[in-house]
């Protein structure tokens, strides 16, 4: 307990699953967590779940795709804190569907929000974390939430697929430049298998293949069913946010210092074989 102990950690996406847990557990730690969603509501939850537990977090509603509101939320961290030491790049959506079937518009929010988010992110964060602390801490830790969806391809994800192996080549990209500039800032991408968020729900069930799926996992149901999805995982069950969470801590923490421009895949097996 208290790695992160007076750590200030900005997580995008919060407001539910995996961002949820992120902040959750490294505000258990002692990190200052900062919590940004579109979702007031479930942004705030977050926020209360940390306070209850005696930690410490503030929310701000934030469209990731947005530049300004990036700089602004940014400023508004380091004028509250004085330091931004890690930087969770969480927000994301799934676009499932024949790539036949998926329209620009489709495809552009899709990249808008799982890669240029990382970028806006990336782009404003390390100026603030190479920003001397008061304590002497140097650097900082980024970590964009990839999927195994970007290590391999998989039918009717193509979209969500290139978006996030997108996520994966940034990574390695920031984490040469941060290694060659020596500001002992990392950047590494962790890889969610099949974990059990509301993600799911909010997958449009509409085309051809994604009804084939739901029908596949949920007889009589358009509806996917994360559970049956999840035992195809060589350990039988799907993942849990806190599964997520648990790899982003180690990243966010000292004890990961000498990895960075590195994958942490944790999917029960799913791209072991």
């Amino acid at each position: 307990m208290g790695t992160l102990t007076g750590r200030v950690a900005f997580v995008t996406g919060a407001a539910s699953g995996i961002g949820r847990a992120c902040a959750v557990q490294l505000a258990a730690q002692g990190a200052i967590v900062f919590v940004t969603d579109i979702d007031a509501e479930g942004g705030r939850k977050t926020v209360e779940l940390i306070e209850a537990a005696g930690g410490q977090a503030t929310f701000r509603g934030q469209d990731v795709t947005e530049e300004p509101r990036w700089a602004e939320l940014v400023k508004r961290v380091m004028d509250l804190y004085g330091r931004l030491d890690i930087l969770v790049n969480n927000a994301g959506i799934g676009t499932s569907g024949l790539i036949t079937e998926v329209t620009l518009e489709q495809w552009n929010r899709q990249m808008d929000i799982n890669v240029t988010s990382c970028f806006l992110g990336t782009k404003h964060a390390l100026p603030a974390m190479r920003t001397p602390r008061p304590d002497g801490h140097v650097g900082g830790s980024i970590i964009n939430i990839s999927s195994v969806a970007g290590l391999g391809g998989s039918a009717g994800m193509s979209a969500y697929c290139a978006s996030k192996g997108a996520v994966r080549l940034l990574t390695k990209a920031v984490a040469m430049e941060c290694a060659a500039m020596k500001d002992g800032i990392r950047c590494n991408s962790v890889h969610p298998g099949i974990i059990d968020t509301p993600i799911w729900q909010k997958i449009d069930t509409s085309g051809a293949l994604s009804a084939a799926l739901a029908t596949a996992s949920q007889p009589g149901a358009n509806a996917i069913d994360v559970d049956a999805i999840g035992a195809g995982a060589p350990v039988g069950f799907a993942g849990t946010p806190e599964d997520i969470a648990a790899g982003v801590v180690f990243l966010a923490s000292d004890a990961s210092r000498y990895m960075t421009g590195s994958e942490l895949v944790i999917d029960g097996g799913w791209t072991a074989h």
